[in-house]
């Protein structure tokens, strides 16, 4: 009878003596024996390349994340063989774990939004422990945060047409649980631009601040695609004598002399006024835009 692992072996990371190390966990095999444990990384799509290797009694097998071997944005995988110590010709088979990326994820991957003016969470997470040696009272690693503009088709790269509600966040030392060694939010607003531009492409990078550990200072996170959709730009009018149109186009007029408020939003504090003087003499009774505000 040849040994079998119970489970699929998983990644995950810890910290052990303030050094970042990965560690594949596994259940026993049936009967109990020996296991190779083959550490991967992958080196382009498709493909794998051996990093390390050892044959233990324990139940799962650390590496540590040296920055040289194992760098900050490497997707690692461990491959796990069960064989007993008197037969090690007789081996079970191989069992894979799923790709580990360590590094910085942003939750979700990739945002279609439009031009609506709602906020939409994103999650930046870190699947590695945040180890300061030595500064463990405030060990985090702080990201800057900027927005670039990858235009649409042949068009030329204009403003962001995405804005954060910060410009960085900061990732502080906590334990991890599942996937997620330390997590901040920030809010992404689509720019309501009154130009018909169509489906417009932004991107939000980040980058490690001045960071202290050797570990993330080569290290650049990856990008999140946003896509903006326009929606149809309301208009309103109030011209000459005045006539006013409105938004869902009611027309009518306004002869009247004074201060009026001419529109105000229901979902935020913004607010049209706009004032009104006799333009007509003593022949007609006609009023004129004399003044507006915007507040």
């Amino acid at each position: 009878k040849l040994p079998r692992l119970a489970l699929h072996p998983v990644i995950s990371a810890e910290l052990i003596q303030g050094r970042v190390h990965l560690k594949c966990s596994y259940s026993p095999s049936e009967p109990p024996g020996h296991y190779r444990v083959l550490w991967s990384r992958l080196s382009s799509p498709g493909k794998r390349e051996q990093i390390h290797h050892e044959i233990t009694q324990q139940e799962f097998s650390h590496l540590e994340m040296d920055g040289a071997n194992v760098r900050l944005g490497d997707t690692v995988f461990c491959t796990v063989t069960a064989f007993r110590r008197d037969t090690p010709e007789q081996q079970a088979l191989p069992e894979d774990s799923k790709g580990f990326y360590a590094g910085i994820k942003f939750l979700p991957e990739s945002l279609e939004i439009a031009e609506d003016g709602k906020e939409h969470i994103l999650t930046v997470l870190s699947t590695v422990p945040i180890a300061c040696p030595g500064q463990e009272d405030s060990c985090k690693i702080t990201l800057q945060l900027s927005t670039e503009d990858l235009g649409k088709n042949s068009q030329a790269p204009g403003p962001p047409d995405i804005a954060l509600s910060a410009c960085q966040v900061h990732l502080l030392q906590e334990p991890c649980s599942g996937s997620s060694c330390a997590a901040a939010t920030v809010t992404v607003t689509a720019v309501t631009d009154f130009v018909q531009d169509g489906r417009r492409v932004s991107r939000i990078s980040a980058e490690p601040a001045a960071p202290r550990d050797g570990l993330w200072r080569a290290y650049t996170p990856r990008d999140v695609k946003v896509t903006v959709r326009d929606l149809p730009t309301g208009n309103c009018y109030s011209f000459t004598d005045p006539h006013i149109i409105t938004f869902d186009g009611w027309r009518y007029d306004n002869y009247k002399i004074g201060t009026f408020l001419l529109c105000r939003s229901e979902s935020r504090a913004f607010e049209v006024h706009v004032r009104q003087w006799d333009c007509g003499g003593h022949r007609s009774a006609t009023a004129c835009n004399c003044g507006v505000a915007a507040l």
